[in-house]
């Protein structure tokens, strides 16, 4: 069973990008240089976030996606429509012959094969990357896999946070291993894009590796160096929230105490207490310095 639809669903993309390495925030911008023709099987979040910032630069995107879609269109159906606005959606049962046919018939118009099914899922179905190079030599396999060095590991970003230790006791706040899983898989594309026959794999946990660093190398821990033992890098309660002081560089640290009429080094936490968090926002824009108040998302 297939059926096609446009801005819907994320499983499979065969998608059709224009871009160049010029421009654009961040990153690359839409410029009729290359077309760049990407079927992807990837579902949830990382695959569509990067194919999305593809197609935002010119794509035109096929995704095919199981006949009951991707989870993603029911957790957040806004973010979801959101990401695939210049995507067109097919719905195939891979386990069938027919919708295995489907996507081998794309394959042979594209470059390069985006997944995030586990390696021996892939193999089942003949789109691993050596099968893929047997029978398509010249597409490119891009997979996004848990962890690299044990992609048949069953995981989440959620457990990936965990086991990178960058979660309190409390639901972290951003998909961290997701968003940069995404943002590798989308520089790994425009790397592979004008190769031939060339095979990569996105590990999340690897993504979070790096961005654990920090912490890693102690300078975020509890009581490092930005974990909260300088005062003037900290987190303090107001009147009626929470104020973030980012006075690292020593001339904004002397300005703060100054403002302030505390001793260099001194706790302020007493003084913050007294006024409100849009007072102290006030405060600090007067003189120049870096403080904020925590803003909180409600969804």
């Amino acid at each position: 069973m297939t059926f096609a639809h446009s801005c819907r669903h994320p499983r499979l993309v065969c998608t059709s990008v224009t871009f160049s390495t010029t421009g654009w925030p961040g990153g690359v911008r839409a410029e009729a240089t290359r077309r760049v023709r990407i079927v992807s099987l990837a579902q949830n979040v990382p695959g569509p976030v990067a194919v999305a910032r593809l197609a935002a630069e010119g794509a035109e995107a096929t995704k095919i996606e199981p006949p009951w879609g991707d989870q993603l269109e029911r957790l957040s159906k806004p973010w979801y429509d959101d990401l695939h606005r210049h995507v067109r959606v097919e719905r195939v049962d891979l386990k069938t012959a027919g919708g295995l046919a489907r996507v081998k018939a794309m394959l042979a118009a594209c470059d390069v094969l985006l997944a995030s099914q586990r390696p021996s899922a892939l193999q089942r179905l003949g789109l691993d990357a050596l099968s893929l190079r047997a029978a398509f030599p010249s597409v490119n396999h891009v997979s996004i896999v848990g962890d690299s060095a044990q992609p048949e590991e069953p995981g989440h970003d959620l457990t990936y946070q965990a086991r990178a230790g960058l979660l309190a006791d409390r639901m972290p706040l951003t998909l961290l291993a997701d968003m940069a899983g995404a943002e590798r898989a989308y520089g790994v594309i425009q790397d592979v894009a004008a190769r031939r026959g060339e095979s990569r794999v996105v590990g999340l946990y690897d993504t979070l590796r790096d961005l654990a660093a920090p912490l890693r190398h102690r300078l975020t821990c509890q009581g490092g160096p930005l974990g909260g033992a300088n005062p003037a890098y900290a987190i303090y309660p107001t009147l009626d929230g929470t104020i973030a002081v980012g006075a690292l560089e020593p001339h904004f640290r002397a300005r703060l105490y100054e403002g302030l009429g505390l001793a260099d080094g001194a706790d302020p936490s007493a003084i913050f207490i007294t006024k409100t968090a849009h007072e102290w926002e006030r405060w600090a824009a007067q003189r120049d310095l870096p403080l904020v108040a925590l803003k909180h998302q409600s969804g």
